[in-house]
């Protein structure tokens, strides 16, 4: 099976092709998007050359499931998956989009990254290691990689244009861009996602260490907005699982995300202003080791396996 890394659909509007998504406007269904999950993978908010076989297909999969668990918790943009139900225009690419696509309602998307961290690891870890904070929020002293944090904390990011760095933000400053109800609806929603999402995934033998959301605000009736939950959910590309045996806090964990693939570009050589590395030469971008590719294929098959069956 060779990767999607990309797609041209006739008679659609591309209206944008983000790190994995290529998003479609509908002709005859203006309130709507089709969100399409490639094959491609990113790492350090570069996208690689050759993507992972099945892996837009493994991520809706598992958006899916999360999105129909979670849905008594906040509503979310999800109209259909199958495109048999879909619009007309959509029928021609069956063959493409079959297990990859989700029909979606328009949002106005806000502009953060929702960010609710478990554990204390990655950028996290970082910080506090250098000033006992994480995200500017205190932790209390003495607390060790990867341990679990007394509670979930809510730790926002900015949600930057392709190419451009999330930067991670203080819950007050993400209250200055977005406003402080949307900031404190947001923050209540993640947290309640996380801390049920975190169960279940327990549940199977899977820590959820941290996971990233995204919300957008559609009208009501009565003039006000809804907010709801859009783009992808608690996949592998947006959240950090790890498996429960042989967990132990103090040290990095394995894990089911991209790690993996971030673990063998720095190993390759990879540091950021090498974007287009030697690796891919010639300026045509870096392109993963087969090995790899097929590591971290497994790896989204059993992060989907353990969570779904």
């Amino acid at each position: 099976m060779s990767a999607v890394t990309t797609t041209n659909l006739s008679g659609l509007q591309l209206v944008s092709r983000g790190k994995v998504r290529d998003i479609y406007a509908l002709p005859s269904s203006p309130e709507h998007l089709l969100f399409v999950a490639t094959d491609r993978i990113s790492a350090y908010d570069v996208i690689l050359r050759n993507g992972i076989p099945g892996k837009g297909q493994i991520l809706t999969q598992i958006s899916l499931f999360w999105f129909k668990k979670l849905a008594s918790i906040i509503p979310n943009h999800l109209v259909t998956a199958d495109v048999d139900t879909m619009p007309s225009e959509v029928a021609p690419h069956r063959d493409v989009l079959s297990g990859r696509t989700m029909l979606v309602r328009k949002a106005k998307i806000v502009p953060l990254e929702a960010i609710v961290r478990g554990y204390l690891t990655g950028s996290a870890w970082s910080e506090y290691k250098k000033s006992g904070t994480v995200h500017g929020i205190p932790l209390p002293s003495g607390l060790l990689e990867s341990q679990q944090l007394p509670q979930p904390i809510f730790t926002p990011s900015t949600k930057a244009e392709q190419g451009s760095h999330d930067e991670n933000i203080s819950p007050e400053q993400a209250a200055n861009i977005v406003g402080q109800d949307i900031c404190d609806r947001i923050a209540r929603a993640s947290t309640e996602l996380y801390k049920a999402a975190a169960a279940y995934a327990h549940s199977r033998g899977v820590i959820l260490a941290d996971t990233k959301f995204e919300f957008g605000l559609i009208p009501k009736a009565d003039g006000s907005e809804e907010l709801i939950l859009v783009d992808e959910v608690l996949t592998p590309d947006s959240s950090r699982y790890w498996p429960l045996e042989g967990y132990e806090p103090g040290k990095p964990q394995p894990s089911f995300d991209k790690q993996y693939v971030r673990d063998w570009l720095v190993g390759a050589g990879f540091k950021k202003g090498l974007e287009s590395g030697p690796v891919g030469s010639e300026g045509r971008g870096w392109e993963i080791n087969p090995d790899v590719v097929r590591g971290t294929q497994e790896k989204y098959q059993e992060a989907a396996r353990l969570l779904i069956g």
